[in-house]
């Protein structure tokens, strides 16, 4: 009996131990503007990766290779089931999407043409600041994990949380979830490519 009661002490020792405490969180506002204002320097970027999108009931997923110069974009999106591709460029305003039954599309508003074409509502021109970890124009709501980079940004009725950066500097992300209702899209950058 004594050798069963100090086996169960041994047990339940490490359970008593203190918890160590997460380091604090250093993100504030300040350090956010002085990242957003490095990162806005550099507004010829890409990356490789993956796309994940659903609304409601529906939804896919595809490749994504994403190239930004300032406001103009290079967007490709291939889905690896059915093998669709999808071309969807902007350059001075004008959008371009290509790779549709029945040929090419042209407009203004890239947003609403990714969406007619294949049904995923995607916020576009935020997520080319989200998907750099920084708030896009307007307000915004802005929650710090415990390395100072952001956790969360609530913005134009979207939830987006960060759920991995690199190592590199400045730091990127590696995975960021955005939700807007039953509306998700999600990105897994697999690859940042410098300019």
């Amino acid at each position: 009996m004594l050798g069963w009661a100090a086996m169960l002490l041994v047990t339940l020792l490490p359970a008593c131990a203190p918890v160590t405490p997460r380091p604090p969180t250093v993100g504030n506002e300040a350090t956010q503007a002085a990242r957003e204002a490095e990162l806005a320097r550099l507004s010829n970027w890409s990356f490789s990766g993956r796309l994940a999108v659903s609304q409601g009931g529906d939804g896919g997923n595809a490749r994504v290779e994403w190239r930004q110069d300032g406001a103009d974009f290079d967007i490709q999106l291939s889905a690896p089931v059915t093998r669709q591709s999808w071309r969807l460029r902007q350059t001075a305003g004008q959008v371009r999407l290509d790779g549709l039954q029945g040929g090419s599309r042209e407009g203004t508003n890239a947003e609403a043409m990714l969406q007619e074409a294949t049904g995923w509502r995607v916020p576009l021109i935020a997520m080319a600041a989200w998907i750099r970890g920084v708030r896009a124009p307007g307000p915004s709501d802005m929650s710090f994990d415990a390395y100072g980079l952001p956790a969360t940004i609530r913005q134009q009725g979207w939830s987006v949380e960060y759920r991995g950066w690199q190592a590199d500097a400045p730091a990127l992300p590696q995975k960021v979830f955005a939700r807007q209702g039953e509306a998700t899209v999600r990105l897994v950058v697999e690859r940042w490519h410098q300019p």
